[in-house]
């Protein structure tokens, strides 16, 4: 009996980020991406999440490959995790390895892991699959779509695309394989979602020119330039505008910087030497001669934009004259991070464009009428909208249905849900996971009830009552120590400890011989329900009870 297909996607279904998915035929797995994904505004501490993987840790055996369609974040970052636990080889285009090279030397498995570089047009054999790339525009080069034929049939994975007809490194969507792929009967697209609610075509990377010519032209003064590290397309679009009005250019942001560099290298980005300074030249040559390109376009703290805002970089600081433009599309969530760096840098003196202010960014994944022209080419037989919010998904399947394919045969599903492809299509049940919270060098640690913690005491802070217990005579001994942190101002609360000192004494009283722990429920009981009604409020109340001689 024939094996049967199944696809299971592990991220990037209901959410914009950590994109990953399994394909299985037999005893064989190919997984296509290993991303991240931003925290929300409520997951405090979280650096970024990624991918639950727990399905294939009993698979490891049947693991054959994992092959990488592009560059970003969303797609390579949760990669150097995923190698820690699995040894599986990596295939990526050459910007894309290089790009993955960065990051596998940053967590020292640089010499740990096989890579293997391929090309669009390239035919990739592993175990029962093959894969051939053919080349996509996005808004990074070197990014692929994957034709992957399997005994069930051929499988078209869009990756992230748009169908640029005037792309700024002048290789646009290889139009010819997705039709040769038609021809040869296609049973699965997997496609692109993420603008599945914007009626039209996609922009081309070309119109930002004007924009980035505009903004430098008015500019008084330096212009800061906000991106991902990875996009780099728009640095290069940049440095060409830069050029042509004669100003010099610096790289902020350590994996901005290893990226350029190691996109200079291969010879995707051309800066010439005598433009290109370091943020320590740039304070000695004149404002209006200088470019810098920087990390931080979501608002993330962390980054140069987000301390520049609140006046922390090590080397630069925000002068009047400044302007700065957020040349990156706004990731669902992050719209509160953004606001507030952007209104810190008004408050400091810059000038900030952004879209759509001004069409400082263009995205690089396909409107409607580009997601009907790629399903009416590729005339699939199943479909599965992948990257998006729930919201994009279910719009993109009425996308399909409009065009004829039938509702049985298209799966809007979000992550983990089994789909197994034969006669017909088969939604299974949904495999355990979730979200994978990464928090400095923690990797899961942090979860579900962890976060709410933190959410508590984000809200209402915490109280600490320290106690001296002597369980021989069951009384406290000396005064108890009342510690708060995000509660309320202690100079201005002294009445209200005292009450607490007084509530945690009676509290602290009981029979000789009770035990610790009853007198720490009975403080954390009285003392809660003491500064409930004194202030309604709910700080978490954490009691010490140290037991010790009277």
């Amino acid at each position: 009996m024939a094996e049967k297909l199944r696809i299971v996607p592990l991220g990037g279904l209901g959410e914009v980020g950590k994109n990953m998915l399994s394909i299985e035929y037999g005893r064989n797995i190919l997984v296509v991406d290993a991303g991240i994904m931003f925290p929300e505004s409520d997951m405090l501490g979280i650096d970024y999440i990624i991918p639950d993987w727990g399905y294939l840790r009993d698979k490891k055996d049947q693991l054959r490959a994992i092959i990488i369609t592009h560059g970003h974040e969303d797609h390579i970052g949760g990669l150097s995790h995923f190698l820690e636990e699995f040894n599986a080889p990596v295939y990526a285009t050459r910007l894309t390895r290089g790009l993955i090279e960065v990051k596998l030397k940053q967590r020292h498995l640089l010499d740990q892991v096989t890579l293997h570089t391929f090309a669009a047009g390239d035919v990739i054999n592993i175990g029962p699959f093959t894969i051939e790339p053919y080349h996509v525009c996005h808004s990074i080069p070197d990014g692929v779509g994957l034709g992957i034929t399997t005994p069930a049939g051929l499988i078209v994975h869009s990756g992230d695309f748009k169908f640029d007809h005037t792309p700024v490194d002048g290789w646009p969507t290889d139009y010819a394989k997705l039709a040769e792929f038609s021809g040869r009967g296609v049973l699965v697209l997997l496609s692109d979602s993420t603008n599945a609610d914007r009626p039209g075509n996609t922009l081309s990377e070309a119109v930002l020119d004007d924009a980035l010519h505009q903004v430098m032209r008015q500019a008084p003064g330096r212009v800061i330039v906000a991106t991902f590290a990875s996009l780099i397309s728009r640095i290069q679009q940049v440095v060409d505008v830069a050029a042509q009005h004669r100003r010099k250019i610096a790289i902020a942001g350590r994996t901005m910087a290893e990226n350029t560099k190691m996109a200079r290298k291969l010879g995707y980005l051309d800066i010439p030497e005598d433009m290109l300074v370091t943020l320590g030249e740039i304070n000695h040559l004149p404002a209006r001669e200088t470019v810098i390109m920087a990390t931080g376009s979501q608002g993330e703290p962390t980054a140069v934009l987000g301390r520049l805002a609140v006046g922390q970089h090590r080397s630069l600081r925000i002068q009047e004259g400044d302007t700065v433009v957020l040349s990156s599309h706004t990731i669902p969530g992050n719209e509160e991070l953004i606001h507030r760096v952007i209104n810190r840098l008004f408050q400091k003196g810059a000038d900030v464009f952004y879209d759509p202010l001004v069409p400082v960014h263009v995205s690089g994944h396909a409107s409607q009428e580009e997601q009907k022209l790629l399903i009416n080419m590729l005339r699939p037989r199943f479909f599965v909208p992948i990257h998006g919010e729930l919201r994009h998904l279910k719009q993109h399947g009425k996308i399909a249905r409009q065009l004829g394919i039938p509702a049985e045969n298209i799966a809007v599903v979000e992550n983990g849900y089994e789909l197994t492809f034969g006669e017909q299509l088969e939604i299974g049940e949904r495999v355990p996971g979730g979200y994978v919270f990464v928090d400095g060098t923690r990797v899961g640690e942090i979860g579900p009830t962890v976060m709410r913690e933190r959410e508590t005491l984000g809200q209402n802070g915490f109280v600490m009552a320290i106690v001296r217990y002597e369980p021989r005579t069951g009384r406290p001994v000396g005064r108890p120590h009342i510690v708060t942190r995000g509660f309320i101002f202690v100079p201005g609360a002294e009445d209200l400890l005292a009450h607490a000192e007084r509530i945690t004494l009676s509290a602290a009283s009981a029979a000789p011989g009770t035990p610790p722990t009853e007198i720490k429920r009975r403080v954390q009981e009285a003392l809660s329900e003491f500064l409930y009604q004194e202030t309604r409020s709910y700080p978490v109340v954490i009691p010490q009870v140290m037991e010790c001689e009277a």
